[in-house]
């Protein structure tokens, strides 16, 4: 890897004063009735989610992540008595989630685990109930390996129920620690989009909160199609940029899933796309350098997180896609399943997305690098007037409509 192509970018040029109270820690009573900030030209303007088809042009397309949320998080009790938190992160036997949500008997994830130094190998934990069963599923856990705060977990239970269902009886929504509350009722509700089909996100992809029946049907009757990715969200959403250099900082591995159909859609949309979500950006921006792959390599790989920036990249966006397209067709396939680290920062060149849909994020975050990579570094002008508007921040807060710069 050559480090001199990877940007050096210091974490603290992209702070901002957050106040707690601008924090939206619960959802407003109607999805679209939240402000949207509209950004166009290096000019902000103000308007109301609902309205938001009068500000995305027509015969564009509108592309969603459709990831749904598991309720992730699992408490268990050791033989002592003492509470164990576990964080399902990802599959690990099956690895394939789908096949791994209908296991029946047991079960092996990725887990990251509370208070884990005090856990021991093959100790059996039992879920943390009142009444020690649950449903006479008989939850237990047991810790196989580990590697800092994670760790591989199996779970065994009885009952017949496919683990999906175990965790809708036994889990919480694994709502964003910076709400600073528990999981309550409000959140099964809200903490997941309308439109959410495919589970194995353990954070839901906000920006797509907001979207109501009404927003859709006023996008569809403006002539703007609509049309799903998945990108399973992980918890390093959550990870702030601990480090000096964003150079130093890892980026979790994401699964996602494209169709086929809809890379050539992509191909020939008219006017542009719109992601939903710093998710729907980051899996269509790795489409190219999946489809570079496929033209060097025969066959996609996972995209790494400095990629774009380690080398020159001349193969055109059309020349990527339609290599994805023939190696799908070669083998086969109707979609395209593989896995994103990408980083997008300052000096990243987008090639696909034109417009995004998104909420407002935190200071010395992955996702403001983004916006402001997004924007040409014109971050602050979207943030300060944000800020000095009312709009409220995070997860549960506003949203806004950024034209690429």
């Amino acid at each position: 890897m050559n480090n001199l192509m990877i940007p050096e970018i210091r974490i603290q040029d992209y702070n901002y004063p957050l106040p707690e109270e601008r924090i939206a820690k619960y959802p407003l009573p109607e999805r679209d009735s939240s402000k949207l900030l509209v950004y166009k030209d290096g000019v902000c303007s103000e308007s109301v989610f609902r309205n938001l088809a009068e500000h995305v042009p027509s015969d564009s397309l509108m592309i969603f992540n459709d990831t749904k949320v598991v309720p992730a998080r699992l408490f268990f009790r050791r033989p002592t008595g003492a509470h164990i938190e576990i964080f399902c992160l990802e599959p690990d036997t099956p690895a394939e989630y789908n096949t791994n949500f209908a296991c029946t008997e047991k079960c092996r994830w990725k887990c990251v685990i509370g208070n884990s130094k005090r856990l021991k190998e093959n100790e059996i934990l039992s879920l943390d109930s009142d009444s020690g069963e649950f449903d006479g599923i008989w939850p237990q856990a047991t810790l196989v390996s580990r590697e800092g705060q994670t760790g591989i977990v199996e779970f065994n239970w009885q009952g017949g129920i496919p683990f999906s269902r175990l965790l809708e009886l036994c889990g919480r929504v694994p709502i964003p620690p910076y709400l600073n509350r528990d999981t309550e009722a409000i959140d099964l509700e809200r903490y997941q989009t309308l439109y959410a089909h495919i589970r194995g996100s353990v954070a839901a992809p906000t920006a797509g909160l907001h979207f109501t029946g009404r927003v859709l049907d006023a996008l569809s009757s403006k002539g703007v199609d609509i049309e799903n990715v998945c990108l399973h969200v992980g918890a390093g959403t959550f990870l702030p940029v601990k480090s000096t250099y964003v150079a130093d900082h890892p980026m979790h591995r994401e699964p996602f899933i494209i169709k086929r159909e809809l890379i050539q859609r992509i191909m020939s949309a008219k006017s542009g796309l719109t992601a939903v979500g710093t998710t729907s950006v980051r899996t269509l921006e790795s489409l190219y350098y999946a489809g570079s792959s496929c033209i060097e390599k025969g066959h996609p790989e996972d995209v790494g997180q400095w990629d774009p920036y380690v080398r020159e990249w001349d193969y055109s966006t059309d020349e990527a896609l339609s290599a994805i397209i023939k190696y799908l067709d070669d083998n086969d396939l109707n979609e395209l399943k593989i896995g994103t680290r990408i980083i997008i920062v300052p000096g990243f060149r987008f090639r696909l997305v034109d417009r995004m849909v998104t909420n407002f994020h935190q200071p010395q975050s992955t996702l403001l690098l983004l916006i402001s990579a997004f924007v040409g570094g014109d971050w602050k002008t979207i943030y300060d007037y944000a800020l000095g508007h009312g709009f409220r921040f995070l997860s549960y807060g506003d949203s806004s409509l950024l034209f690429r710069r």
